[in-house]
């Protein structure tokens, strides 16, 4: 990326965390743009940095009070991931993702989930299903609490819980990664009428599948539970596109 500032100027960044990033840091090992990535890659897999949100590398470097290196490969390492797309002269934007695609990630995250709930019906351990039942419990009190920010937090819990379960490496690094490109949708469709309730006894179905060790019905809960959310997804997608048309 150039310095250069040509091209259409950046929107204002939202607000987000002024605190130097050496301030932050622990390890030795850990660099500045190391550190940036993981706070950029928070902002927008949590929606805070929405898709399409131009990211200005001067405006970032002044907010968290480093130079401009830094910011710079924090963003390419960000771009390897997919979650920004860097435009040349048309700067660096948060990535959006195109209707069909994100169809085909969630087909995918059916499939990946739906292997990492039947390999935790063959290899989970006792505690490893107790985990994953005392999450299941915290998620229907949530519920009836009315918490819905808790109630997401809490069903990230049992789906990483869910991959723990599932005792792979490979399938549960690549499972965690593409989760991390589709959040941003997928919060925005946890909080869709119905979809709280619903999940309560889609997860119900997994766990029993588990806990009888039953391969295959766990690998079709756990499908079923993702799949349901396509529909809500092309009516999220279709909101965000007239926000950004009215925004224009």
């Amino acid at each position: 990326m150039s310095d250069d500032n040509t091209g259409a100027a950046a929107e204002p960044l939202p607000i987000i965390p002024t605190v130097p990033a050496r301030g932050r840091l622990r390890d030795r090992s850990v660099t500045l743009s190391d550190e940036l990535q993981e706070t950029l890659q928070d902002l927008i897999v949590s929606g805070v940095l929405k898709p399409g949100a131009r990211l200005d590398e001067a405006e970032l470097a002044e907010r968290f009070q480093v130079s401009r290196t830094p910011v710079r490969e924090a963003l390419k390492a960000l771009a390897g991931t997919g979650l920004v797309d860097l435009r040349g002269r048309g700067g660096v934007c948060v990535a959006v993702v195109p209707l069909p695609t994100l169809i085909e990630m969630f087909q995918m995250m059916a499939v990946m989930e739906g292997l990492c709930a039947k390999y935790a019906a063959r290899r989970a351990s006792a505690a490893q299903k107790q985990r994953l039942a005392g999450l299941h419990q915290q998620l229907v009190q949530v519920l009836e609490s009315g918490d819905h920010s808790r109630f997401y937090d809490v069903n990230q819990d049992f789906h990483d819980a869910l991959y723990d379960a599932s005792n792979t490496q490979y399938l549960a690094e690549q499972t965690r990664a593409l989760r991390k490109r589709v959040r941003v949708y997928r919060r925005h469709v946890t909080f869709q009428p119905g979809r709280m309730s619903a999940t309560i006894g889609e997860h119900a179905a997994i766990l029993a599948a588990i806990d009888r060790n039953d391969p295959a019905a766990a690998f079709s809960a756990a499908v079923d539970h993702v799949s349901l959310l396509e529909d809500d997804i092309v009516d999220l997608v279709a909101a965000l596109s007239r926000t950004d048309t009215d925004a224009a």
